[in-house]
């Protein structure tokens, strides 16, 4: 292992240390009560986090999931996301950046976008009303699901053999995963368009598991901050992705490493179109009520 790459593990531990000493810290200082999470919870956490290891993502597939089962309030769907699967992420990002060769400056650089673009969209999204989050988390459901179709049906390009970026791509690299670091916070994953954007740039698809997973790890934490502060997410269901969720990617990531993944890809589409469409419901809904309201008053 580089000196480097050391540095970068090293760095990771201490985020994830002082991640999980904080949310203690502040669940603690609120006074919630940090109870057991029910089964479901659990189950989705371990499911979730499973294929987002293989490279399915696990923000869409969380929130359909949720909404189907009508388990966490809309507005708090970014939050939980964020918050619960943060530590089974820093386990991803162990993983991969060990056993994946990619340029280190790239990596870094890459991380250090998206960091900043979670950093900015939480502050954004922690306060947003939750018909304006219903909309968003509608369309770019929509557009999640159309970007993993491009993937499915390869109408995408597949990359080529570079393990890194210099110049002009670099900085289109870094500006693609500022945004996408950003989009992260309204609860829309960031692998599935990260991997379209290292192959469109000419890097191996390989080389984006790293970049990906390293990127959610540092802006995670970083994003969840604001969410835990505000209160904008449900303690139990990201209790319930984080306990049952870390051991399961650990098990994809050193012992599955890799399953067809097709079919559950299709799948997870139809899902998440039923999902998007059900988000841009309750927003107009939501739109009604607020307009009798104001009639009424």
């Amino acid at each position: 292992m580089t000196q480097g790459r050391a540095i970068l593990f090293l760095l990771l531990a201490i985020v994830a240390v002082w991640f999980i000493a904080d949310w203690v810290r502040w669940v603690r200082a609120q006074g919630s009560s940090a109870r057991w999470p029910p089964f479901v919870h659990l189950a989705i956490g371990a499911l979730t986090d499973f294929f987002d290891t293989l490279g399915v993502g696990s923000f869409a597939t969380t929130t359909s999931l949720y909404k189907l089962g009508n388990l966490v309030a809309d507005e708090n769907i970014p939050g939980t996301l964020n918050v619960g699967h943060t530590v089974p992420t820093f386990a991803e990002a162990f993983i991969f950046i060990l056993v994946v060769d990619v340029d280190l400056t790239t990596l870094v650089l890459m991380i250090a976008a998206a960091t900043a673009g979670g950093w900015i969209g939480a502050g954004l999204v922690s306060h947003w009303p939750r018909r304006r989050i219903q909309l968003a988390m509608g369309v770019l459901l929509l557009l999640a699901a159309g970007i993993i179709v491009a993937r499915v049906m390869h109408l995408v390009p597949g990359g080529g053999d570079a393990r890194g970026l210099s110049g002009v791509r670099l900085a289109i690299g870094l500006a693609g995963n500022f945004m996408l670091g950003t989009l992260m916070t309204l609860g829309i994953g960031l692998y599935a368009p990260c991997m379209i954007l290292v192959s469109l740039l000419g890097m191996n698809q390989t080389v984006a598991f790293p970049i990906m997973m390293g990127s959610c790890a540092f802006l995670m934490p970083v994003a969840s901050t604001r969410f835990i502060r505000s209160g904008r997410y449900d303690l139990r269901a990201a209790l319930g992705l984080t306990l049952a969720g870390t051991p399961a990617a650990i098990v994809a990531g050193l012992v599955v490493k890799s399953l067809p993944l097709t079919a559950v890809k299709w799948l997870v589409v139809v899902v998440v179109v039923y999902t998007a469409a059900a988000m841009l419901r309750s927003a107009v809904r939501e739109a009604s009520k607020e307009t009798g309201d104001v009639a009424r008053a």
